[in-house]
């Protein structure tokens, strides 16, 4: 149920110009395409996580992998497309992408396992502004950000989202706010992990379902209400641990 809802909201907004913050692209799924192509050790290793999580939630039948592994292949040379060149000394800009796609990797689950029908969906989502912050692979060396920004290394929901949840966490929770600075670990750092694996070993399955849910309904401010929600949830252990 969750996939039809998602996948039809997100068809009727990608039709809509007024809804459309980013270029459409051209791109069609081939097999053949990526049939060279291949996966780092750290999406190798990712793939069989998903899988093995997907099997254990009922979601994934067998060869799951090869679906997931077009998926990937597909995504990295689709994002390719809008991504620039940028000269740069830093390891994260001489990659073709940081990390595992897990937001990808969710909405393989979400479809039960159907690559095409999670690389049509991802491919009109990228067109919605929420795919900005909800996929971080989405803006990895993106045209669409200043060059500057792309330079520095340093990913929109970082500057964005955990910015705004470390001013609301101190305006709505000032004492886990106090714990954060008082350990000198500050609450965005925590906050970028939750959203760069999609809360993924933090919530249950059904847990970040309605996480990507509520953000693609409601927006991407959601996001912030969401880690804000989290810590106040979390607050008497926090303020527990802070003490001993």
């Amino acid at each position: 149920v969750l996939a039809e809802l998602i996948e039809k909201f997100v068809s009727h907004l990608s039709e809509n110009r007024l809804d459309c913050y980013f270029s459409k692209g051209n791109y069609k799924a081939k097999d053949a395409d990526v049939k060279n192509e291949s996966l780092s050790s750290v999406q190798q290793l990712g793939v069989e996580m998903t899988v093995r999580y997907g099997k254990y939630l009922n979601l994934l039948k067998e060869h799951a992998e090869n679906g997931l592994c077009f998926v990937l292949m597909n995504c990295d040379k689709f994002l390719k497309q809008q991504q620039r060149t940028v000269v740069s000394s830093l390891c994260c800009l001489q990659e073709r992408c940081v990390g595992y796609d897990w937001f990808a990797s969710s909405v393989f689950l979400i479809m039960s396992g159907d690559g095409e029908k999670t690389l049509m969906f991802l491919q009109r989502f990228s067109r919605l502004l929420v795919s900005a912050f909800l996929w971080l692979p989405r803006l990895h060396l993106s045209m669409h950000l200043p060059v500057t920004t792309v330079e520095s290394g340093i990913h929109p929901v970082y500057f964005c989202s955990a910015h705004h949840i470390e001013m609301l966490l101190k305006a709505e929770l000032p004492l886990v706010f106090s714990a954060f600075h008082m350990s000198g670990f500050t609450p965005s750092q925590i906050c970028l992990q939750w959203i760069t694996q999609c809360f993924w070993n933090y919530m249950d399955w059904s847990e970040i379902c309605h996480y990507i849910a509520i953000c693609i309904f409601l927006g991407p401010d959601y996001q912030i209400y969401m880690c804000i929600s989290v810590f106040r949830h979390l607050q008497q252990d926090i303020l527990k641990h802070t003490e001993a």
